[in-house]
């Protein structure tokens, strides 16, 4: 049996949709392509229509759930709560199911289901990065040399030379009183961005936690969840699980806002009991507020020459309201002027596989934002989400903005030290 919910699980919340259209206003595609098949409830009617067995999987069809960030903006907004997202992805797995993963969705798969692979092509990408890629002038970011068809006029951060795995300890001793924290890395902190996973060990080493960060740990399975690979998402749940069972941890955190959603909030809806995993996930934001360590910041003496930031909300923390901690960290920075950005919750267009698939569409929803960014004169933008941060930088560049997208624990990092 699979371990993941089927369509027919959505049955009872699919008919419960009143096709109000509140989620019009707030679906990032819909803005974009102003496509009704691009909306929620266009989606919605599409998966009922697939029960009742009134439509094939035809082309026209696997267009419009394609043409969805999973991002849950429309749930957000629904007076009633239908998932949307969960339903995009029980209609994807079953397109997957019978009809294939298409060549990229293979090779993405292939990938994310072997460490070997991923370590290997990390290693690659830093050394060939020079010639294949090239700076742009006065950007935070890089170019290939010979675009493709999925990075034309992409912008992309340096890959770095060191993973994090090979920068910080598996295990680090703390404090006999203090308790093990475990630390999910994620993909992109682990490959893209190894600095934050060390300042995220350092923060709770200071603080006198003992650290698990086991090496095994793989993908989250965040872009096998949306490109519709249910059997990749098992296979990787259960090798994560199975990492952080070598040592007691009650509570494992993360730094990444795809991977909190994924490993604490979609691990614990797959039908095989995972609660005893997911239960223990907590946003470092959510942890670091909990324990005072914001409180303690607070009561630091504040610079006079601050730096202006902004925030913005990564959709899997604006999805379990992890809203309001994020900002009262960067209200107690002692060198922070924070300021408060227009569109602060409007998706960046990252969406897992979207941009790889869709890359256009997914600039031109990173755009929308771009106005309120610059409105705000921050010299820097915040988040919580190392994609977020890859994606709003590439709007960034390409809106020829002076503005930083950077993660929240850089800025505290900084504040402690």
């Amino acid at each position: 049996m699979s371990q993941h919910k089927n369509l027919e699980d959505f049955e009872e919340v699919i008919r419960q949709c009143v096709k109000c259209g509140a989620c019009q206003a707030h679906c990032p595609t819909y803005l974009v392509t102003k496509k009704e098949g691009a909306v929620a409830r266009g989606k919605i009617a599409l998966a009922a229509a697939l029960l009742d067995g009134d439509t094939k999987l035809a082309r026209a069809f696997e267009s419009d759930i394609d043409m969805c960030l999973m991002c849950g903006s429309c749930t957000h907004k629904c007076p009633i709560n239908v998932p949307t997202q969960e339903i995009v992805g029980a209609v994807r797995r079953r397109i997957t199911d019978e009809k294939g993963l298409s060549f990229m969705g293979k090779s993405i798969s292939t990938i994310l289901g072997s460490k070997k692979i991923m370590n290997t092509l990390a290693r690659t990408s830093s050394m060939l990065s020079p010639l294949v890629l090239k700076e742009i002038p006065q950007s935070s970011g890089l170019r290939l040399r010979i675009p493709t068809t999925f990075t034309e006029n992409r912008t992309l951060p340096k890959p770095a030379r060191n993973n994090l795995f090979e920068r910080i300890p598996e295990y680090i001793e703390g404090k006999v009183e203090q308790p093990a924290i475990g630390f999910f890395a994620g993909c992109s902190i682990t490959y893209l961005y190894p600095e934050i996973g060390e300042q995220m060990v350092s923060i709770l080493k200071n603080l006198g936690y003992s650290i698990y960060t086991p090496f095994v740990q793989q993908c989250c399975g965040l872009p096998a969840l949306t490109s519709g690979n249910g059997e990749l998402v098992s296979k990787l749940a259960t090798n994560n699980i199975k990492a952080f069972s070598d040592r007691k941890v009650d509570t494992i955190v993360t730094a990444c806002a795809s991977c909190n959603g994924t490993v604490g909030e979609y691990y614990a809806s797959m039908k095989t009991d995972q609660a005893h995993f997911s239960e223990k996930i907590v946003d470092f934001n959510v942890l670091l507020q909990r324990i005072g360590l914001f409180e303690q910041l607070a009561e630091m003496e504040k610079q006079k020459n601050r730096i202006k930031v902004t925030y913005h909300d990564p959709c899997h923390l604006k999805l379990q309201n992890i809203i309001r901690e994020p900002r009262q960290l960067l209200q107690s920075l002692p060198h922070v002027d924070f300021i408060e950005m227009e569109g602060a919750a409007r998706c960046c267009g990252l969406g897992g596989t979207f941009s790889v698939f869709h890359y256009d569409t997914s600039r031109a929803i990173g755009t929308q934002k771009m106005e309120g960014l610059r409105d705000s004169g921050a010299q820097l933008i915040a988040t919580a989400c190392p994609g977020c941060i890859m994606q709003l930088q590439d709007s960034i560049n390409h809106a020829g903005l002076d503005v930083r997208a950077v993660h929240l624990l850089e800025l505290m990092d900084e504040a402690l030290e």
